[in-house]
């Protein structure tokens, strides 16, 4: 991960330390995602922690749906909850190594993370084409 300033909202932090502390306990979540929830806790324990509505537009928050380049390729994508990833529909959990590691970026960032198997990648945020805090869409 990059030792960069995340941000992220209240909202979003308070659902993914329950996301996490409920994936720890006993019978709770995917244990495919487990290897990851301590890469998700050591983002979220360095972020700056704002308001919904205090959010910079060009944030990476959960439900973004975001554009990103690696290389000479470029894809769009949505951040979401684990139960809501669906690589058909372009939607990336946040507990996938990319996913962790592009919450609370902004636009212009480059971003890197390690894939399953160890290998470094890298990619950059071109855009985020939606946010749900600047849609006024704080419900989700």
């Amino acid at each position: 991960m990059n030792d960069r300033t995340i941000h992220v909202t209240q909202q979003d932090m308070h659902r993914l330390r329950e996301l996490i502390a409920s994936s720890r306990s006993a019978g709770g979540g995917d244990d495919r995602d487990r290897p990851y929830l301590a890469t998700l806790a050591t983002e979220l324990d360095r972020a700056v922690v704002v308001g919904q509505r205090e959010i910079p537009s060009d944030v990476v928050t959960m439900n973004s749906r975001i554009r990103l380049r690696d290389g000479r390729s470029t894809w769009t994508m949505t951040l979401v909850f684990p139960e809501k990833a669906d690589t058909e529909e372009d939607r990336i959990s946040v507990l996938a190594p990319l996913g962790a590691a592009i919450l609370g970026c902004r636009v212009g960032q480059p971003v890197t993370f390690r894939v399953p198997g160890g290998a470094e990648r890298s990619c950059d945020i071109l855009g985020v084409l939606y946010q749900p805090e600047a849609a006024g869409d704080l419900h989700l």
